[in-house]
């Protein structure tokens, strides 16, 4: 699964293929969860408040960039990297 971005010690990873809805996985200190790229909501597992907040607002400022990751990703191209945040 490839690493997307890292910032704050969360990893943002996308897998090859997926299973839909669109998203992207995000782990922090042994906790993952499934957040979807349009709604920028969990659709399984889960963060610290606090590593989740950061994780929402990476992705609100990066959902374009998550979605064109996401189409090649399904067609098995090489993924960009996406901007940490500052």
């Amino acid at each position: 699964m490839p690493e997307i971005s890292r910032f704050y010690g969360i990893v943002i990873k996308m897998f090859f293929d997926d299973h839909h809805p669109p998203h992207f996985h995000s782990l922090y200190g042994g906790h993952e969860a499934l957040i979807a790229i349009s709604t920028l909501t969990v659709i399984a597992g889960n963060l610290p408040p606090r590593a989740m907040g950061l994780v929402i607002e990476w992705a609100t400022l990066h959902q374009d960039a998550l979605q064109a990751d996401w189409e090649r990703a399904k067609a098995l191209k090489p993924l960009d990297k996406i901007d940490p945040l500052p």
